[in-house]
């Protein structure tokens, strides 16, 4: 792959057009996971493929974008176009208001009240119209890009006060896309107006080319666009990440704390240490999303968290830090600790530092863990440096990640239980562990399809789906979706583990099967397993089948089945394929083993 796609840079930066293009013809030297693309659209967008094509590169993907004819978003929709087949991961639609409704672009002033209110609602039934459009032929993530704000409103100055100004229709359509988008499963609104705002009205449109080929957009404004809609492709195929580790002096306050003191750190209203507030201020607003924070410092340990402790300006505090490593050792081996405190993968982390050096050390060691390389000197533009990076989106917010942090701290508490028994049985019985099996739900498809989205380690088949995707399965008769819930003594673990079946007449077949690396090592997944098994065999299967698809992560799940009674009957494409097969005649019983009590579908619980 060319270093000119992959080498690291702000998320809309991209080189010159004639650079991206040579580096995309030039033949790559690893896998690329294929991405499916379709763009339908009523104006013309194709510079965007080219964008789209180089984000995919550096996610380690290969985009192909096939895209719909201009002027037929409706026709291809509603009436069917042969591109949008069920093997799409995305659909992107652009409609601006100046091509679904030239009135209400141009015009407005001369709508009385009663034409204003038609005309919006034939633009609000189109929206509806082509998602259902969509969704009938795909299953694809949708992404709807909404309407801009006008940069110069039909009634000027006062068009913000009139509520029957081109602003607020604009935002009543935008509005109403939100909620039909809402109720279609896997369908999302692009933040237009956001796109416009960091690109600036002067460089996002090109009035020429709109006259001339119905072309709107500037290059400027199509990179940042793509860029905007990989922060969804990127989160539908797991690529978010889970953990921000924070370098401190320097990054979290200005100034060497071992140094300087705690009353000379530049840290609390005034520049520069306001700065660095603001900073703290977003990692605190990524807690709260659900994203483990760490430090990794070369300092004293002492130093550091008498800042923590007794700065009156320190809006990060101890309770935000998951784990830490505060010493002098390199980064690179403190943050391969970390990965294993925390149970996560390398691939997982974000490592946030002003320092080049320090950052090309993990770079160079650890390119698996992501750098976002802050601009040293520079702490003003450290929180949109952050904000703007894309790393922590995520397709939804579930109850699980509002708690993660919660759940890190109970489980530290379980670390510690643990070394207060004499044997892992006795410690397992300790912890009074209960299972809660069930069905999916509207509750649980969220979070079922953030877990196929985001776990790596223990996932039999690392495939990826979206709420679409979890919703149809639920809704066949030929599929059965189950999610696991373990709670103990000390806390509630939330939804850890999620299981897809499919029925084909004596046939089961384990399309997913996986569980959240949090709740490993507790002999969850073989009960899991179970149920899963005995469920199949009362839905009247005789044999059920499981796969194993070998990733760079999921390594310790190569002999799962084996280890639970399976036999391999297939191996394809040099072993990184493996098929099991089980006789449920002989599935295992329903014990309760050391959990303290188990619920599932199947009739009363066991305990």
């Amino acid at each position: 792959m060319s270093s000119s796609l992959t080498t690291p840079m702000t998320l809309t930066v991209f080189p010159p057009l004639a650079d991206i293009e040579a580096a995309l013809a030039a033949p790559g030297s690893v896998q690329l996971e294929p991405l499916r693309l379709a763009v339908l659209r009523e104006i013309t967008v194709e510079p965007i493929d080219t964008y789209l094509r180089c984000l995919a590169r550096r996610s380690h993907m290969e985009a192909s974008v096939a895209f719909g004819g201009v002027s037929r978003l409706v026709e291809e929709t509603v009436g069917g176009a042969a591109y949008l087949t069920g093997d799409l991961d995305a659909v992107l639609v652009f409609a601006p208001l100046a091509a679904l409704s030239p009135v209400l672009s141009c015009g407005l002033a001369g709508m009385g009240r009663h034409d204003l209110r038609t005309e919006l609602d034939r633009i609000e039934t189109l929206f509806h119209s082509v998602l259902a459009g969509i969704r009938r032929q795909t299953d694809a993530m949708i992404l709807w890009h909404g309407l801009e704000p006008p940069l110069y409103p039909t009634f000027g100055i006062l068009d913000v006060q009139r509520p029957d100004g081109q602003t607020a229709a604009v935002a009543a359509l935008n509005a109403a896309l939100r909620a039909a988008a809402g109720a279609v499963a896997g369908a999302y609104v692009v933040d237009m107006a956001a796109c416009l705002a960091r690109v600036g009205g002067a460089h996002f449109y090109d009035p020429r080319y709109w006259h001339l080929a119905r072309a709107p957009y500037t290059p400027r404004a199509l990179a940042e666009i793509a860029a905007e809609d990989f922060r969804f492709i990127r989160a539908l195929r797991g690529k978010a990440k889970k953990c921000l580790v924070l370098d401190a002096d320097q990054t979290l306050w200005g100034g060497v704390i071992g140094e300087e003191g705690l009353s000379g750190i530049r840290l609390g209203g005034a520049y520069p240490g306001s700065a660095f507030v603001e900073f703290q201020q977003e990692v605190v607003s990524l807690f709260h999303r659900g994203v483990l924070i760490a430090l990794c410092s070369r300092n004293n340990d002492a130093d550091v968290w008498e800042v923590f402790d007794h700065h009156p300006d320190m809006v990060l505090r101890r309770e935000h830090i998951a784990a830490w490593r505060i010493n002098w050792r390199d980064k690179a081996t403190n943050l391969r600790e970390l990965s294993e405190e925390l149970n996560i993968g390398l691939e997982s982390m974000v490592l946030a530092d002003d320092s080049e050096f320090e950052a090309g050390l993990v770079r160079d060691q650890l390119p698996d863990v992501a750098i976002l390389q802050l601009p040293a000197g520079e702490p003003v533009e450290y929180r949109r440096s952050l904000a703007a990076c894309g790393h922590f989106d995520v397709l939804a917010i579930t109850d699980e990640d509002r708690t993660r942090s919660t759940m890190y701290a109970a489980e530290a508490a379980r670390r510690r239980a643990r070394s207060d028994v004499v044997d892992l049985g006795s410690y397992y019985r300790s912890l009074g562990m209960t299972l809660e099996i069930g069905r999916a739900d509207e509750f649980s498809i969220p979070r079922i399809a953030q877990l196929t989205q985001k776990t790596n380690q223990f996932n039999l088949t690392t495939r990826r789906y979206g709420e679409a995707d979890i919703l149809r399965f639920v809704r066949s008769a030929d599929h059965e979706v189950l999610w696991v819930r373990v709670t103990d003594r000390i806390g509630d673990l939330g939804i850890v583990g999620a299981c897809v079946l499919a029925y084909a007449g004596r046939r089961a077949s384990i399309d997913t099967f996986l569980l959240s690396c949090r709740a490993l090592g507790r002999g969850v997944e073989r009960r899991f397993l179970v149920e899963a098994l005995h469920l199949s065999r009362a839905r009247g299967a005789e044999v059920v089948q499981g796969e194993y698809i070998r990733t760079a992560k999921n390594a310790q799940t190569e002999t799962f089945f084996l280890d639970n009674g399976f036999a391999e009957v297939e191996r394809a494409a040099g072993a990184d394929v493996r098929t099991f097969e089980l006789q449920l005649e002989r599935v295992p019983p329903r014990e309760l083993g050391h959990f303290a009590g188990v619920s599932s579908p199947l009739a009363i619980p066991v305990g």
